[in-house]
């Protein structure tokens, strides 16, 4: 993010390249996130969840999912939610690969980069 001061260039780097979600892979090997599922939400996020939202949970979060590579951070939360839900309805090794290859395109095309402290969340 270009006017964001809490970003130094080599975080600008790693953001745009993503490698800003390697240390996920560690909560990866502990099994508390999956490397394809919805991202990890705050609590604070899920306080305002409708009970069809909070299907979202039924899953281990991910460090790419569905919503990333349909819109990444270009799309509302609500849109996100719905593809989240969508995934978790739809989920199997052949969509899985799906996903980690359409990541590995945005990744390297760098589309859909981060947009901030919420990543476009706006409270209800």
């Amino acid at each position: 993010n270009a006017g964001d001061a809490r970003i130094t260039r080599v975080g600008a780097i790693l953001r745009r390249t993503s490698l800003d979600e390697l240390p996920n892979l560690v909560n990866v090997l502990r099994g508390e996130m999956a490397i394809v599922g919805p991202r990890p939400t705050l609590p604070s996020q899920v306080a305002q969840y409708t009970e069809r939202e909070r299907g979202r949970l039924a899953v281990r979060p991910g460090i790419t999912g569905w919503a990333q590579v349909n819109g990444r951070t270009s799309l509302p939360w609500s849109e996100r939610i719905e593809l989240d839900l969508w995934y978790i309805e739809h989920r199997s090794w052949r969509l899985d690969l799906k996903i980690l290859w359409r990541s590995v395109q945005l990744v390297v095309r760098g589309e859909g980069l981060y947009k901030g402290e919420t990543g476009g969340w706006q409270p209800r």
